[in-house]
């Protein structure tokens, strides 16, 4: 049996990247609030 989790980078970054965050008002709140708690990353 494999293991559950199957890392793709392409899938990743298309399905939770900044691009994707940033085209939605909700995106870019949780962007918003992700900078204002001073994270390092701000999506995958």
């Amino acid at each position: 049996m494999k293991m559950t989790f199957q890392p793709k980078k392409r899938q990743r970054k298309r399905e939770h990247g900044f691009m994707k965050r940033m085209r939605t008002a909700s995106g870019r709140e949780i962007i918003k609030k992700r900078r204002l708690r001073g994270r390092k990353q701000l999506s995958a």
